[in-house]
């Protein structure tokens, strides 16, 4: 026997990870159903893809910060391979290769678990679940009103509203047109943004420092500065004038005011996303105050699937996690509790009696009733107990002399009354 069979087994969850005790199953389940729910509403069709993919789907686009934090190894076949640290790749690589046969425009949604190797903070982890929805194929700024409209349907099915939370949103060419007007190169700009996406995260002089060693003049990063205050599209306008990002973002946000969720949008030039493939709309949910990490991201990436060969199609999507929205609703007290588990619990109080118990439970189960059958044949108060504590709603007490009678006694668990109810009667009503 080996030494290592002496050592105790760590039975901690690998650091960064979760485990889902039933009570936390109860709420994933809740999010997860609204999330899916939503997008069946909105005429979106579920997909998935494997957890593994490819390590070069996602290091394809160098510069990206996600590509430092890949769960990636060797596999027995010398391939290197990487657990996904995102979703929109897959999808990608999933449309390109159905390209032809695939009907556009697409409205996909999927509910995949997610791996980054990071450094955690309240709110991050280095694995979640994510919502991601996306439209794939409609070029128009109609896609971001609907992806919108999707995004905060859902939050008010959580019971959440725009007293609360905010999209903070702007447009990638925005930025662009910054860059170009304080003659940052064009083949400068992708990289550049990479570190504006972290100004919020970074003391001030970090900030200049990066952006300094990205070969930008003090005064280029004064003027950045100093765009990037602006407070108002129309303030940015007088600057930039016809911007086409400026332009493209009225009338995405015109298209959500008449879809009735106006006091949810509000413009912010800081928004940038780090990823280099968004090319349009970029956008961040926080709370109002942006006091959290953002629950959800995302915007325009026409040019995503141009990148892994195939034809440039237009998309936009975002992704939503799961960990941050809890956290926020848990804050704001809005977590649901769950009063009602099971139908019934059935309970015999002898071994004579478990053949029947097991029959009465199966026959109200295929009336579609969820029941639990106690078969512990501990005394009454014992299993009463038991009962309330899986808040079950009735139980059906199987006492000898009653089922002599073809009877059981019925207990309803909420009013503590209790009668007699012919089995029979049971079972088909």
């Amino acid at each position: 026997m080996s030494t290592t069979e002496n050592l105790p087994i760590d039975l901690q969850s690998v650091k960064g990870t979760r485990d889902f005790y039933p009570e936390q199953m109860k709420l994933r389940n809740w999010l997860f159903n609204i999330w899916r729910n939503t997008a069946l509403q909105f005429g979106f069709e579920e997909y998935d893809a494997c957890v593994l993919e490819h390590a070069e789907l996602y290091t394809r686009k160098a510069g990206d910060e996600i590509t430092e934090q890949l769960y990636s190894f060797h596999d027995k076949g010398g391939r290197l391979l990487s657990l996904r640290p995102e979703m929109t790749p897959s999808l990608a690589r999933m449309v390109l290769q159905r390209q032809k046969a695939l009907s556009l425009p697409l409205k996909w949604f999927s509910i995949p678990q997610c791996f980054r190797y990071e450094r955690m903070t309240r709110g991050r982890r280095r694995e979640h679940f994510q919502w991601n929805a996306d439209i794939i194929g409609q070029p128009s700024e109609v896609a971001e009103a609907e992806i919108f409209s999707l995004l905060l349907m859902s939050c008010e099915n959580m019971g959440l509203n725009s007293e609360e939370i905010r999209v903070f949103v702007n447009d990638r060419r925005i930025l662009n047109a910054i860059l170009s007007k304080i003659n940052v190169p064009e083949q400068q700009q992708a990289q550049i943004m990479i570190v504006m996406d972290k100004r919020d995260k970074l003391p001030p002089d970090v900030f200049v420092e990066m952006l300094q060693q990205e070969q930008m003049t003090t005064a280029q990063v004064d003027q950045l500065n100093n765009f990037l205050s602006c407070q108002s599209m129309e303030e940015l306008a007088t600057e930039l004038g016809g911007s086409q990002g400026l332009i493209a973002l009225r009338q995405v946000m015109d298209l959500v005011a008449q879809a009735g969720f106006e006091n949810y949008l509000q413009f912010d030039v800081s928004i940038v996303r780090g990823l280099s493939y968004y090319t349009g709309t970029v956008f961040e949910m926080n709370v109002v105050g942006k006091s959290q990490r953002a629950i959800c991201g995302g915007g325009r990436y026409d040019s995503l699937l141009s990148t892994y060969g195939g034809a440039e199609i237009p998309a936009v999507g975002f992704g939503f996690g799961d960990v941050v929205i809890m956290d926020v609703l848990s804050d704001l007290k809005k977590l649901p509790t769950f009063d009602h588990q099971l139908d019934y619990m059935v309970i015999p109080f002898s071994a004579e009696e478990i053949g029947t118990a097991i029959s009465i439970s199966n026959q109200l189960r295929q009336k579609g009733d969820s029941v639990e059958c106690d078969y512990s044949l501990k005394k009454v108060k014992k299993v009463l107990q038991r009962a309330d504590e899986l808040k079950v709603q009735k139980v059906v007490l199987l006492f000898p002399d009653e089922l002599a009678a073809g009877e059981v006694v019925l207990r309803d668990m909420k009013t503590r009354q209790q009668e007699n109810v012919a089995i029979e009667d049971l079972v088909s009503s």
